[in-house]
């Protein structure tokens, strides 16, 4: 599943967008992480938050 959107990522308008992958901390203390897709101009947002 996950080379079908990469794939479907590099064609067209898909150029604009990345797949970020963050690492969370949860409540128990366990770390999880966060994937999105987000626009080129928002990626750093993404890791601020």
């Amino acid at each position: 599943m996950a080379k079908k959107t990469v794939a479907t990522l590099k064609r067209g308008e898909g150029k604009d967008f990345a797949r970020v992958i963050k690492m969370v901390k949860t409540d128990k203390g366990s770390y999880a992480f966060k994937e999105e897709i987000v626009h080129k101009d928002h990626v750093a947002d993404f890791f601020k938050k």
